[in-house]
């Protein structure tokens, strides 16, 4: 008679981490107006203040600017390079959530971000995925060329056993759903209605005092996804570009941070690049193929091609962004990623502003909680978003 081992977790390398800085992320060039609208059209954020220079003319701004979200955009590893330090053998890597803080500079054309990161905490969990889990934080304050804090983003990693997830089988189903026509109609009409309320508010303020608790922002929906649109993704994050990382993602490989041998690849490793980029992109080898590859989802234990914690999160700001305007900032977001967003599936947003008060003299704030579920009404992400609206 045999007893089954309860299964562990080796974390002991991480704690000599926590607290220590490591090498910071800088994109080798300024931000460009192409990187922007690439965004707006990657993330399928329909807001001409991102891409059209017409419009954004006639806005505040003057001109094309990023959208909040496009932050992470600027880092060299979607923010997750301090939540991933130490090494846990046998692990993979996927998003758990990330907290924001903005603060009053603004990403646009011609800046340069640099990116301090610092490792912060972990904690291990039983969950129904992979038994014995990992969540772990870390830091990216990012600071433009003036030397202002745009945003400090505190990224949640959840690495797990492999084979532990393997065995699980959590995310069994391999089937893409398939759509009839008139369920694609229903989603062009939704897509339509959230597009709707971008362009009646045009470029007015929405005030505070015409907001109140109750109120329920118009539901978006993205997808139906597929590889293409997870393919337009990665391929809008400039890291991805060959060439384009002056300094990170990180000082250290895939395999040095435990992950499967099949799994840890090269990516971003610039001294690799300069001889053959291809085994450094994250499309085609190292740990980020699983998104795109089936057969390589199906080793990290999901069922097919699945989309970026971080462009999950970036759906949520952008979601939220569009209902408040361009007088709108946000200064505060948190959002936790319950689920992956896979090919085949439709996520739809849902907002609804819980209340509105003063988060400290003058500045006033709406609290909005947002919710990205499937077509099978899955919950695959949460959000709280604070968002300063104008007075007057």
């Amino acid at each position: 008679m045999t007893t089954e081992q309860t299964p562990t977790l080796d974390v002991s390398d991480l704690a000599r981490h926590m607290g220590v800085p490591i090498m910071p992320g800088e994109l080798r060039e300024p931000v460009t107006v192409g990187d922007i609208r690439r965004w707006a059209q990657a993330m399928h954020y329909p807001n001409p203040l991102h891409y059209d220079a017409a419009w954004a003319a006639e806005s505040r701004f003057g001109r094309i600017v990023a959208p909040q979200s496009f932050t992470v955009a600027t880092d060299t590893s979607h923010g997750c390079a301090p939540a991933q330090v130490g090494r846990i053998p046998g692990s993979h890597l996927v998003f758990g959530g990330d907290e924001w803080w903005f603060f009053e500079a603004r990403v646009e054309p011609g800046d340069k971000l640099l990116c301090h990161r610092m490792p912060y905490d972990y904690k291990v969990a039983e969950t129904s995925f992979a038994g014995p889990t990992c969540f772990q934080r870390g830091d990216t304050l990012y600071l433009n060329q003036r030397g202002q804090r745009v945003a400090l983003q505190r990224c949640t990693a959840i690495r797990y056993q492999v084979g532990e997830a393997m065995k699980k089988k959590l995310y069994d189903d391999a089937a893409e759903p398939e759509w009839t026509d008139a369920e694609l109609a229903k989603l062009d009409e939704i897509k339509a209605g959230f597009i709707d309320q971008i362009q009646r508010l045009g470029h007015d303020r929405r005030l505070l005092g015409d907001v109140k608790a109750g109120d329920v922002l118009a539901p978006n929906v993205l997808g139906p996804h597929s590889l293409a649109s997870f393919t337009t993704e990665w391929r809008a994050y400039p890291m991805t570009t060959w060439g384009a990382m002056a300094k990170g993602p990180t000082s250290v490989s895939g395999s040095e941070l435990g992950y499967t041998a099949d799994m840890a690849g090269r990516e971003g490793d610039r001294d690799l690049q300069r001889t053959n980029p291809e085994l450094t992109d994250g499309a085609y080898y190292g740990p980020s193929r699983g998104h795109l590859q089936p057969r390589w989802a199906r080793q990290v234990g999901m069922p097919r091609g699945y989309g970026y914690g971080a462009s999950m999160g970036a759906w949520v700001l952008d979601y939220t962004a569009a209902w408040a305007g361009e007088w709108g900032e946000i200064t505060h977001a948190d959002i936790t990623y319950r689920a992956p967003a896979l090919t085949g599936d439709a996520s739809f947003l849902s907002g609804v502003v819980t209340g509105v008060r003063e988060e400290r003299r003058r500045v006033h704030v709406a609290d909005v909680a947002v919710l990205v579920a499937d077509q099978n009404e899955k919950v695959l992400a949460t959000g709280t978003v604070s968002v300063k609206l104008p007075l007057s």
